[in-house]
């Protein structure tokens, strides 16, 4: 089968950096399914790995964001058919959606919203499962028009992940939506996806927090740069206020500054319950239905922002280079092998 690899940690600009190879198909048992993969969307955690873990010299997969078709399924499975048109974002520890056929494991995938195409279905899982289990089941916070108020912020919410955020945040949920961007473009994009407000996180954000929400913030998602904003959302934080946090902060975090309001740190990793089978590891299967079920009755809207062609290397190049500047707005895609 066709796929895009690498086998040195290389700058995306080198043409080495991301490579066109054939591969041995891979043969679906257990609980697995084997999926003709149709499109793929790229992640931050994409070029991380590539930067950061050197296969030397193996071939190595990458892409956690697929929709295709499954083409068969191992013994165990129970969940899907072959024929069946899904979505997911697969496991870290196993070969990535960058290949013509896949192996994912059938708890953590979801059927493709029936209203999409496999394109804007391809850019929603990672940053759907990773804002939802944010929300829902790390802060905790209920669903429904009818429960509690309160306000979140959401720094860096015209990413992939602040997308979902803040289209969760405002649709589920009773809460004030505050997202932060920098650009005129971005701040639109924030606004579209159902923001209240919209504050730049490159000027005094304290401030033009409290310009909109006197008593400050209930909850906040800080999705990048999160040493740079750490001061100011501590002290925007109501007493026993939550923080939730995706990045990987480039300096400590002084966990002390905490203790005053009696706030709570929480970490998100949607991996998690993949990489250890927890005994819960079916809720992303229930995450990614209900989501479907939610985009197909136009509550939720895809985040596809901008379609790069075909995937093969020297295009899944510039999407990586993309992500890379930290510019980008909703998500990139890729189809399928040409």
């Amino acid at each position: 089968m066709k796929a895009v690899a690498y086998r040195r940690s290389l700058p995306v600009t080198d043409t080495e950096s991301l490579i066109d190879v054939t591969l041995p198909e891979p043969m679906a048992s257990g609980r697995d399914l084997l999926v003709r993969v149709e499109a793929i969307s790229v992640n931050p955690v994409d070029t991380k790995i590539r930067r950061r873990i050197d296969p030397q010299g193996a071939d190595k997969v990458l892409g956690w964001d697929a929709a295709g078709t499954v083409v068969a399924v191992g013994e165990d499975v129970s969940l899907f058919k072959p024929g069946d048109q899904v979505y997911y974002a697969g496991a870290l520890e196993r070969a990535g959606s960058n290949a013509e056929l896949q192996l994912v494991d059938e708890r953590i995938v979801g059927r493709k919203p029936s209203t999409l195409d496999v394109f804007q279905a391809a850019a929603m899982p990672l940053t759907t499962i990773t804002a939802w289990e944010l929300l829902f089941d790390r802060f905790g916070i209920p669903r429904g028009n009818a429960a509690q108020s309160g306000v979140v912020l959401i720094t860096g919410a015209a990413g992939g992940v602040g997308s979902m955020a803040v289209q969760l945040a405002r649709r589920l949920t009773n809460l004030t939506v505050i997202g932060t961007a920098s650009r005129p473009e971005t701040r639109e994009w924030v606004r579209e996806m159902g923001a209240h407000h919209v504050v730049d996180h490159h000027g005094d954000l304290k401030a033009q927090v409290l310009a909109v929400s006197p008593q400050g913030v209930d909850y906040v998602l800080s999705l990048t740069h999160t040493e740079q904003h750490y001061a100011a959302i501590v002290e925007l934080l109501k007493p026993q206020g939550k923080l939730g946090l995706i990045d990987d902060p480039e300096t400590p975090l002084d966990i002390n500054l905490l203790k005053r309001r009696s706030l709570s740190l929480h970490w998100e990793f949607m991996f998690t319950r993949s990489m250890f089978q927890t005994e819960d590891m079916k809720a992303q299967h229930r995450i990614l239905n209900e989501v479907a079920d939610l985009v197909d009755a136009g509550v939720l809207r895809t985040t596809l922002r901008e379609y790069l062609g075909a995937l093969d290397a020297v295009n899944l190049r510039r999407a990586h280079a993309r992500v890379e500047s930290a510019n980008t707005i909703g998500k990139l895609v890729l189809g399928g092998f040409a």
